[in-house]
This record gives C-alpha cells, sequence and structure tokens, in this order.
C-alpha cells in the first residue's frame, strides 16, 4: 500500500518504505525488497519507484531488470547521473508534504 502511494517523478528507498509500513528490525528494507521481486508482473504496483539508500538501482535476478526500471524512471522525469545513480535530494520522496 505505501509504494502505492509514491507519485510519478520521485523515488523512496527500500529502508523509508519498511519504515512507513511499520516494518522493525535490521532487515526491514530487505524484506521490502523481497515483497517488491515477488510481485507479478502484471501488477499495478509502482516497483520501479522504490531504489537502494544510495540512490542506485539494486540489481535483480533478471539482469534486464534494471535497465527496464531506469527506463520506467527516466520516463517519469527522473535523471541519472554519469554513475547511474539518482539525486535523492532532488528526487527522493518526501510523503509529508
Amino acid at each position: 500500500a505505501v509504494v502505492r502511494e509514491i507519485p510519478s517523478g520521485v523515488v523512496a528507498t527500500y529502508g523509508q518504505i519498511a519504515t512507513l509500513a511499520g516494518i522493525t528490525g535490521r532487515s526491514g528494507a530487505r524484506q521490502v525488497g523481497y515483497a517488491l521481486a515477488a510481485l507479478p508482473k502484471s501488477s499495478k504496483v509502482p516497483w520501479h519507484r522504490v531504489i537502494n539508500a544510495k540512490g542506485s538501482l539494486s540489481p535483480r535476478a533478471d539482469p534486464d531488470a534494471v535497465e527496464f526500471q531506469q527506463v520506467l524512471l527516466e520516463s517519469e522525469g527522473v535523471d541519472f547521473d554519469h554513475r547511474r545513480w539518482i539525486d535523492l535530494g532532488r528526487y527522493g520522496w518526501n510523503p509529508e508534504k
């Protein structure tokens, strides 16, 4: 439910989603990652808007998924730097705004 609230053109981190969802413990971000990875391809949940805490895309079992995620984010206006990282200060989601 939290991931569905992320607007187009911004990103959130796995840890941020875990905190907002009330998932406690050190493995909260990892649990969010597992949950998103388990989504069916037909899911309407905007999984592509969730990235790691460094501002980069996390590798997945499907090697094409990272490139697909980048394409989806770029289509929403999210820019990547030369390292393929996202500026969280500019594109990070602030649900309190």
